[in-house]
């Protein structure tokens, strides 16, 4: 069996956010929410490899993993700073500020058909510990590259605040 953990040695911010379908049969309120985060991810992914390529600034997105639960979809997404996710959010020149307007906006005419939630979570590098065995690759390990888990440590408690050797 292969096991592997997270490349990535340095502080990461996980930013969970979601919306929660209160009115499912009103399809015309949520359905503009329920787009809007996909084609923020799709801008953030194509920002990241033009920077990649010397083409553009690194806005600090490292990568996301978008989810399904019982109460409504969700992406988890994996910034280098604080700084960083905030900078983006509030930028006029994204496609996320355009988007929360839009969605104040609809929440005024329509309360509680639509929720949003998000949390931040600031992680120092010494906090973070992953394991992917046999193949699979989520969250920090597909947002930045996996190695051989060997390179921190057989053990979820050597692993964790440990650098890749």
């Amino acid at each position: 069996m292969q096991h592997h953990t997270h490349a990535h040695d340095d502080d990461v911010v996980v930013f969970n956010i979601g919306m929660t379908i209160a009115r499912p049969h009103r399809i015309d309120l949520w359905w503009p929410v329920f787009v809007a985060m996909p084609r923020m991810i799709a801008e953030l992914e194509r920002h990241r490899a033009a920077a990649e390529r010397g083409e553009a600034e690194d806005l600090g997105f490292l990568g996301a993993t978008t989810l399904m639960g019982r109460r409504g979809p969700w992406v988890v997404q994996y910034w280098r700073s604080t700084e960083q996710l905030y900078r983006y959010a509030s930028s006029a020149d994204h496609a996320h500020l355009p988007a929360w307007k839009a969605f104040n906006a609809a929440g005024r005419k329509h309360p509680g058909a639509v929720g949003i939630w998000h949390e931040t979570f600031a992680v120092p590098a010494s906090g973070v510990e992953t394991l992917y065995g046999n193949g699979a690759q989520i969250g920090l390990g597909a947002a930045t590259g996996t190695v051989e888990v060997s390179r921190r440590g057989a053990r979820a408690r050597t692993r964790l605040g440990s650098r890749v050797a």
